[in-house]
């Protein structure tokens, strides 16, 4: 078996049997091309049966020089699942990346947007642009309801249930859950369907879609990401954010206002409590607060 066969096999395992998005699926199929690139520049002579464990770690410790400890890990990673699969279908018997040590990373927290800032965002949407309502619903259903950039770009009107306040959201693995559309969210979602979305001249294969481009078809992850650092800039704001800051701002802010992490979990659709549990981190002032109020040794 060649590793162009390997890897169309492990992208079809990917897809049905583990239910990842395409963009999941991507990353996992870059992270085997790379090494696949390495052994062809170093003609070495293996395919995904036969590779050994040397091969594995000469590839980390050739790259480890230009990568930073994030990509590598995740190269890792990847390759780790790629010959767990290979094992899975008894192609090979073991995994030569059993004992390569993955870097060890600091936990790196996620900024975070206060109140005030979110509003100087959406003070600098300019509503009188072609796509301003659009752009406005998209911020205030990312920081309103918490979705991820993957989310927002794949929802649909039959998600959307205006009378319960509801939205169905399709997450990672495909996964289902109902996230409540916020008051505001909700109404500017509205405006943009019924004003501007309904007048659009709509390719037909997007006809569901909720957000669109100029052209009537569906909106790619990178120009919502656009969007967002077009007015964090114009609103001078001195971070760096992307469409997943508001989710991280929204987990927060709930966090801060009393609600509980397993609730604010469900919200997220994350499969574990603990990826969850980060926003503790995050809310450090929120966490001051309750100690100063409630603990016996505190100053008060």
């Amino acid at each position: 078996m060649n590793w162009q066969k390997a890897l169309d096999n492990f992208r079809m395992y990917l897809k049905i049997e583990r239910g990842l998005s395409q963009n999941s699926i991507e990353n996992y199929s870059l992270d085997i091309k790379s090494f696949k690139d390495f052994l062809c520049d170093q003609k070495i002579d293996e395919t995904p049966l036969n590779c050994k464990q040397e091969t594995v770690k000469k590839y980390i410790y050739e790259t480890a020089r230009v990568l930073s400890g994030h990509t590598q890990a995740r190269r890792i990673s990847g390759l780790r699942s790629f010959f767990d699969y290979l094992i899975f279908e008894k192609y090979r018997s073991t995994n030569p990346t059993d004992l390569v040590e993955t870097p060890k990373l600091g936990k790196k927290l996620p900024d975070v947007l206060s109140i005030s800032e979110i509003e100087l965002i959406i003070k600098n949407l300019d509503l009188s642009h072609p796509q301003g309502h659009r752009n406005r619903a998209i911020i205030e259903t990312l920081y309103g309801s918490g979705l991820r950039v993957s989310e927002i770009v794949n929802l649909n009107l039959s998600n959307l249930f205006f009378k319960e306040s509801l939205i169905q959201v399709t997450g990672k693995g495909n996964k289902q859950r109902l996230v409540p559309m916020g008051s505001i969210s909700k109404k500017y979602l509205e405006i943009y369907i019924k004003q501007v979305r309904n007048f659009q001249k709509i390719d037909n294969k997007d006809q569901d879609l909720v957000f669109l481009n100029r052209n009537g078809k569906q909106l790619t992850r990178q120009m919502i990401f656009t969007l967002v650092q077009t007015l964090a800039s114009k609103a001078k704001i001195d971070k760096k954010i992307g469409p997943h800051t508001f989710r991280h701002s929204f987990a927060t802010h709930l966090l801060e206002n009393g609600a509980d992490l397993k609730t604010i979990q469900i919200l997220l659709g994350h499969e574990s409590i603990t990826t969850t549990e980060i926003y503790t981190h995050l809310d450090t002032q929120h966490l001051k607060q309750i100690i100063r109020k409630f603990h016996p040794r505190s100053e008060n």
